[in-house]
């Protein structure tokens, strides 16, 4: 449980940023290079290589070099991380306010 809940702050803090969320929307649409994702940022090349290490150390891309030019490519597998535990928050959730909307319209039993 530790090491899903590690695995699942690193994913969360990787999308934080709007910079790398900018990068995976980019790969949403297909594998480019790192040379093509880093000229829409508003940085230096070597700052934008943070934000693709952070991106690739919590799996959300793979990276792959070829020859000089390093490829970045969307790991969907990732976000079935995410997706579950979105899903178990909604559960939970729905659970509580159908409980609540029971309490509140179900008249209490006379003792």
């Amino acid at each position: 449980m530790a090491q899903y809940s590690a695995v699942l702050d690193g994913v969360f803090i990787a999308l934080a940023d709007p910079t790398r969320r900018a990068v995976l929307r980019r790969l949403g649409r297909g594998p480019t290079s790192v040379g093509d994702l880093a000229r829409d940022a508003p940085m230096t090349l070597p700052s934008f290589m943070k934000h693709v290490r952070v991106l690739e150390s919590n799996g959300l891309i793979r990276t792959a070099k070829s020859g000089r030019v390093r490829i970045c490519e969307l790991n969907r597998e990732r976000f079935a991380l995410v997706e579950d535990w979105l899903a178990e928050q909604r559960r939970s959730w729905t659970d509580r306010t159908d409980r609540l909307e029971r309490f509140v319209t179900n008249p209490k039993e006379e003792q």
